[in-house]
């Protein structure tokens, strides 16, 4: 869930700012973009320079860039860029400015003109964090809908022992995870996605097939994981590996293969986008056995396969989203509109073989939606994961 997610990191001056290096480097290796914000204070427990390498982001402090030459630091554009303003550690300090609505740092300032939700992990001594003020002003900006991380029990640098040590790093980075996870739009639902070829086997080593990567349909599946949904992926032969933690991938090989695995999946799934090129036709008879070269011809007899799409829309409810796809070379979109038609279709996403950089090997794709409802949309050429994102967000409308 934290893929692709635009965090903003705040670190106060406490001592616990040295754990946000580690932070960093999680939240960065958990597929982040994190730029950080520091206060004054905190350039006294650990360097701007190591939080700088470790996000790979300029860090900002200071409301000025350059003093001589007049540029500024644009908190706005920073509390518009963020999906969460992170602030670990916290300090009573800060937490009392936050509550009062003060901008006398870069901070603050940020804090006060972010739109995203803001989440805070205080770190301080005990007798401060059980003080009745720091108490009130924790309940103010819970009252705000500020998320509060309790800080742990355990040594204090003072060398007490009590309330007042900030939450570990991994332990916020699951609070992060769990906070995309319950606030995206798709949590909750169940996603089916197919994706690749289809092999049809001749003899024991030849088959029929065709040129699909399974590209379109892996980033379909992982848009609609980083949405929140419980995605279940049923590849064809791809050399393409799921890497996000959300899709379970099922693999197959033939036609029949791949319509077993979605008709099992497909009563639970509130989402079902076919992207595979499923064969329509397989070889009657398959040879257990390599077929030798004795003839210059060779006759195979074909047989259709079984239309995974159409059967399970003779099978979707009204709480279902089946979304198809049509690759087309000739009259395009009445082909694409009678598919839709015919096969109960939400949606159907149609591509055109005419248009360069579309369809199969291709990293980009041309589509054009159109809706059961008539409405139709058309796109220029894209990248794949940026079409995933197209079609995700439609998909998200339809659910609605």
């Amino acid at each position: 869930m934290i893929r692709n997610k635009h965090i903003l990191l705040g670190v106060t001056g406490s001592i616990a700012a040295y754990k946000s290096a580690f932070l960093i480097r999680l939240l960065v290796q958990a597929g982040a973009d994190v730029r950080v914000v520091m206060t004054p204070s905190a350039h006294d427990f650990i360097a701007p320079l190591t939080l700088a390498t470790l996000s790979k982001h300029q860090v900002y402090s200071e409301f000025t860039e350059d003093k001589d030459k007049g540029t500024w630091s644009n908190h706005v554009e920073l509390g518009l860029w963020a999906d969460l303003f992170l602030i670990a550690p916290v300090t009573a300090n800060t937490i009392s400015a936050m509550a009062q609505g003060q901008a006398n740092n870069f901070l603050l300032a940020t804090f006060l003109s972010a739109r995203c939700p803001v989440m805070v992990a205080p770190a301080m001594d005990l007798d401060m964090y059980t003080h009745a003020s720091t108490q009130e002003n924790l309940k103010i900006l819970h009252s705000r809908s500020t998320l509060i991380l309790e800080p742990r029990e355990g040594e204090l640098a003072s060398g007490l022992t009590g309330k007042g040590r900030m939450e570990e790093p991994e332990e916020i980075v699951e609070a992060v995870e769990a906070f995309f996870l319950k606030t995206a739009p798709l949590a909750g639902k169940k996603a089916l996605v197919s994706a690749g070829p289809t092999f049809e086997p001749i003899d024991a080593v030849r088959f029929i097939g065709n040129y699909s990567s399974g590209k379109m349909g892996y980033a379909i599946a992982e848009e609609l994981a980083n949405q929140g949904a419980e995605v279940t992926l049923v590849s064809g032969p791809s050399s393409l590996v799921m890497e996000h933690s959300g899709v379970h991938t099922v693999s197959v090989q033939t036609a029949a293969q791949m319509m077993q695995a979605c008709v099992s999946v497909f009563p639970e799934a509130d989402i079902a986008v076919m992207a595979a090129a499923v064969a329509d036709y397989r070889p009657a008879e398959v040879q257990s056995n390599k077929i030798k070269k004795k003839v210059a011809e060779l006759t195979l007899k074909l047989e259709p396969t079984q239309d995974i799409l159409a059967h399970l829309g003779t099978q979707k409810t009204d709480r279902q989203v089946l979304v198809g796809f049509a690759l087309e070379t000739d009259n395009e979109e009445s082909n694409a509109r009678e598919k839709l038609s015919s096969k109960n279709l939400d949606m159907i996403v149609l591509n055109s073989l005419n248009d360069d950089g579309a369809g199969f090997g291709h990293d980009t794709n041309k589509v054009k939606f159109i809706e059961s409802s008539n409405k139709m949309a058309s796109f220029e050429l894209k990248s794949k994961t940026e079409v995933a994102k197209d079609i995700v967000k439609k998909i998200i409308e339809l659910c609605k």
